[in-house]
């Protein structure tokens, strides 16, 4: 089983510094599209919830192979938009996650350890 994904999730942005999100937004939209155009991920889709009484209010779901996205992980500038992120946004989590037939590989062994009766 390999991650095949990265889950960039916020609850919303900290009051002050709404400017800063949305410039940084872009800013992380222009270096994801770059990301994909030089191969380092497959995609990414952009996601903003609607209200729902939660804590999450939008991510980003970041698509690559395993070994790639965790180069990315550790790239400068890819410490330098988490970190920039933390000064702006409340909730910032990033979390590493499996997508598609890696969920089939994942339910296998979940299920596998279930207690049987």
């Amino acid at each position: 089983m390999a991650t095949n994904a990265i889950f960039f999730g916020w609850a919303s942005s900290i009051p002050g510094r709404e400017a800063m999100s949305a410039e940084h937004f872009g800013q992380f939209t222009q270096f994801l599209t770059g990301m994909k155009a030089a191969g380092m991920i497959t995609g990414f889709d952009p996601v903003f919830l609607n209200p729902h009484g939660g804590d999450l209010g939008g991510f980003f779901l970041i698509h690559g192979e395993a070994g790639a996205l965790h180069a990315l992980t550790e790239s400068d500038a890819w410490i330098e938009h988490v970190t920039r992120a933390s000064l702006h946004l409340n909730g910032l989590g990033v979390v590493q996650a499996r997508t598609g037939a890696e969920v089939g590989k994942q339910m296998q062994v979940w299920t596998k350890h279930l207690p049987r009766s």
